[in-house]
């Protein structure tokens, strides 16, 4: 997925292309999220079901059938939905009823389209931006996704199939019944934190994004309603934190970890840590040098320090070398960095590699084997060498590595995964 590099080429100072924004469509009429099926103009015949019905969380799987079609009709099930920004974002996917006139997509096959093959949730991970470089980030939690699934008859061009048999509208919510979002501005710290309904203490979390900064909440808030007490914590380029991304202190992440080991609704005796990308890799350094952290979990990230340089207790870790002649342009002229960052294992940058034998932490790396950032799968390897040639020392490091196919450092949200995390 080459969009997957624009928050790095701008880190890197590279040119990014802004499209400029378009005009939202017309809206149908007002809809209830908990009718099964929606306004239903005369010539509409089939109606569409979804199960769970009313209030569905966005990690939480759906049913989708369609009846009252014609004994194998070929039809298109185009789902949309709007950012909070308004971009609008698609899928289609061409279908055959069976001999009743049903369409059940745990059942059905997709023949084309957006994706092929069994995908119940394939209406939502295959989701795609009408427009280039466009990213699905939900930014308020506080507000749903509304997703709109229409039934097309035939296969048309295009995939767009023809005239409208059917349509429903689905609410994917990311706050659970009960969930509480406390904002943290406690000394230096800036995040949200995020506890779930029942009673506590609970085990905690802190929630680390990449390059790009800012605050998201989604997956924090998502995981609160797994029984987790999670903090989702900014960085830099927001509120009073730094706009750019040129040095980072470790103390700063130290005084956010104490703070949520301080909390009475968090049980320790330490922390796990959640990031992607350059926040994976800054959970890494977070195992490595303080102390409190029990358990990281590493989505596509570096084994060595990038774009900033990375300040502790008078230690510091350069970022890594890059080789901006080394950049590639795809047929459809996107920018491949995949192969900007210097080799962390050879010469003067092995001084940005992070020391992950100091940890005393459980590891996790995840993969995504079509991330065209940096390495991904390359540097998870190089960590577990390293945690491998130290287990005598660190008998307690989980040494695991999970690849998903196709997967970018920017496929953030959980029901965008076919494989689940």
């Amino acid at each position: 997925m080459m969009a997957s590099s624009s928050p790095l080429r701008r880190a890197f100072g590279l040119g990014l292309w802004n499209p400029r924004s378009w005009a939202c469509l017309p809206k149908p009429p007002k809809l209830r999220s908990s009718s099964l099926v929606s306004w239903v103009p005369g010539r509409m015949a089939a109606t569409v079901s979804l199960e769970p019905a009313g209030r569905c969380r966005w990690d939480e799987p759906v049913r989708i059938i369609v009846r009252g079609l014609a004994p194998e009709q070929l039809v298109t099930l185009r789902s949309s939905l709007r950012d909070d920004k308004g971009v609008l974002f698609q899928t289609r996917a061409r279908y055959r009823a069976d001999p009743g006139g049903e369409l059940d997509l745990a059942r059905a096959p997709a023949l084309g389209g957006s994706f092929v093959g069994i995908e119940p949730m394939g209406f939502l991970w295959a989701l795609e931006p009408e427009k280039p470089l466009r990213r699905l980030v939900k930014r308020d939690v506080q507000t749903p996704f509304v997703v709109e699934l229409e039934v097309l008859d035939g296969h048309g061009g295009q995939g767009e199939g023809g005239r409208l048999l059917g349509r429903a509208v689905h609410e994917r919510h990311f706050l659970a019944p009960g969930v509480r979002r406390e904002p943290v501005r406690t000394g230096r710290v800036r995040a949200t934190l995020f506890l779930p309904p029942e009673p506590g203490p609970f085990p905690g979390i802190v929630d680390l994004f990449g390059v790009g900064g800012g605050l998201l909440e989604y997956r924090a808030s998502l995981l609160a309603g797994k029984g987790f007490a999670v903090m989702a914590l900014a960085y830099y380029n927001y509120d009073d934190l730094p706009k750019d991304l040129k040095t980072l202190h470790l103390e700063y992440f130290e005084e956010a970890v104490n703070y949520l080991l301080n909390h009475p609704q968090v049980k320790g005796p330490g922390v796990g840590l959640l990031g992607i990308s350059k926040g994976g890799e800054l959970c890494l350094s977070m195992a490595s040098f303080l102390k409190g952290i029990t358990a990281a979990v590493i989505i596509n990230g570096s084994i060595a320090n990038v774009v900033a340089t990375l300040h502790y207790q008078g230690k510091i870790l350069p970022p890594l070398g890059v080789n901006y002649s080394r950049i590639k342009t795809t047929r459809d002229g996107f920018a491949d960095i995949l192969d900007v960052l210097n080799s962390p294992l050879e010469g003067p940058d092995q001084k940005s590699l992070i020391p992950v034998e100091r940890s005393e932490s459980t590891f996790l790396f995840l993969v995504g084997q079509d991330d065209h950032n940096w390495k991904s799968e390359f540097y998870a390897n190089e960590a577990s060498k390293c945690l491998q040639a130290h287990d005598c020392d660190i008998p307690t490091h989980l040494k695991s590595r999970w690849p998903w196919p196709g997967g970018s450092a920017v496929q953030r949200q959980p029901s965008l995964w076919k494989s689940w995390v």
